[in-house]
């Protein structure tokens, strides 16, 4: 009777919430709307780990017009190995500082973030990384520069 079709409808509850979780799970973190910080840092993270696999490439593609303007990909991919190479593999790496900005030199104003990371590799144990997110026009965080030192 009555119990059952309770039982049944929390049953389909469940089920409609556990299917609604999965699906949110299986969609990328850039497309939450988050704050801009986080955004940005997830911009920067996801951006470093292709240079981190030496998908050189690739990172050029994903950066910010501003990045490709400034840089060809075979520049890119010539100092990007360059710098990286002597250092080795990645051991760890942690945010240090972010700080968000609208105004950096010889950058059209905008919104930016300058996030630190302080970073351990192979060859290197102590290394400094300067990720600079902004804010492109279509609303997402793209990597606009990129120092290690």
């Amino acid at each position: 009777g009555v119990a059952f079709e309770e039982e049944d409808a929390m049953t389909r509850l469940t089920t409609r919430i556990s299917v609604t979780l999965l699906a949110v799970m299986l969609v990328p973190a850039s497309v939450f709307p988050g704050t801009s910080k986080e955004q940005a840092l997830l911009a920067a993270e996801e951006w470093l780990e292709l240079v981190d696999q030496g998908e050189y490439e690739e990172s050029w593609n994903e950066a910010a017009e501003l990045f490709k303007s400034a840089v060809t990909a075979e520049q890119w991919q010539n100092s990007i190995t360059a710098a990286r190479r002597p250092l080795g593999r990645l051991i760890s790496r942690e945010v240090r500082s972010t700080v968000y900005t609208t105004s950096l030199p010889g950058a059209p104003d905008g919104e930016y973030y300058v996030i630190q990371f302080n970073a351990s590799f192979s060859n290197k144990e102590s290394a400094v990384e300067t990720v600079t997110p902004m804010k492109g026009e279509d609303g997402i965080w793209r990597v606009s520069g990129y120092y290690v030192k």
